[in-house]
């Protein structure tokens, strides 16, 4: 099948993105960079394995929503994502170029592109035709084709057998990813998830001066489940996007190490499963399930 490049372009935006109207442009097709050091990876695993995979990132990047041409894209954490779809390969091209979150593309390593998961990502990709699976390290933005979920390095596509479009399953290894996460940021906790002591906030209207940020502290209702929409490092993104959120329940800001994370809270197992069909049909979004602070499937409800 012919391989399709995408002609959009992007420069994903920095942490500091306010709101979800930002259209990012880009550099060459359809892949991003985002002005944070370029830096090559240091592995001495001749034989492409966790070693490279599993390697501190010059920056561990969510991002705030983003449009490209008129497409609405918002990043998030999502530890459950298990999307089928079609993957294309990494033009040669690009190789040496730098990726979205400061590394340095390598078309010879087991990478991969995201329109939405964080940089960087451990994810397993199996090619549906043969069932095949490699695991990738996701390192990039895109591809901005809504055809397709994910494109692959020249050497990962190589090794599950594509030749060119494939329908593949991508999951994301949720320990690895978290490994990942924390040698990026230099955390030396277990790469088990657990439970983290949050503090809660939600946006309060005011009259105050334009830009002000009034917060109180959320009610305790009940309900066990929480709705995971995005991830900012900017908490001025985080208000915005649960100002707008809260239509759908109890949105709230909640602020985990450097991070500011939008959520619905206080949701019984069926509010919770309204409010994820209803993101992902009104809003686009692939949002992620919480049962007292511990990730699960967003489907198992």
């Amino acid at each position: 099948m012919k391989k399709i490049i995408s002609l959009a372009v992007l420069t994903a935006l920095v942490a500091g993105c306010t709101d979800l109207s930002t259209t990012d442009t880009s550099s060459m097709n359809g892949y991003s960079s985002d002005g944070f050091g370029e830096e090559t990876l240091i592995t001495t695993d001749d034989t492409l394995n966790n070693t490279y995979l599993l390697a501190a990132a010059p920056k561990y990047y969510v991002g705030s929503a983003y449009k490209v041409e008129d497409v609405q894209y918002i990043p998030v954490e999502d530890l459950t994502y298990n999307q089928t779809g079609v993957a294309g390969i990494i033009p040669a091209e690009l190789n040496g170029t730098k990726t979205s979150n400061g590394e340095v593309f390598d078309m010879n390593q087991m990478v991969a592109t995201s329109k939405t998961l964080p940089l960087p990502t451990i994810a397993r990709v199996t090619n549906l035709d043969n069932g095949q699976s490699v695991v990738v390290r996701v390192n990039n933005r895109g591809p901005f084709v809504n055809t397709r979920i994910m494109d692959l390095s020249p050497a990962a596509a190589q090794k599950i057998g594509m030749n060119g479009q494939t329908k593949v399953q991508v999951q994301v290894m949720a320990n690895e990813s978290i490994a990942v996460k924390n040698a990026t940021l230099g955390a030396t906790a277990s790469t088990t998830p657990q439970p983290t002591q949050t503090v809660e906030t939600t946006v309060v209207t005011t009259t105050q001066a334009p830009g002000t940020v009034v917060t109180t502290t959320a009610p305790a209702t009940s309900g066990d489940y929480s709705v995971q929409i995005a991830a900012f490092y900017a908490q001025d993104s985080a208000d915005s996007l649960a100002a707008r959120m809260a239509k759908y329940g109890n949105a709230v800001v909640v602020q985990e190490g450097d991070m500011y994370k939008v959520r619905i809270v206080n949701l019984n197992a069926s509010q919770a499963r309204s409010v994820i069909d209803a993101l992902r049909s009104n809003e686009g979004m692939a949002p992620g399930l919480l049962l007292n602070g511990r990730w699960i499937n967003a489907d198992s409800i």
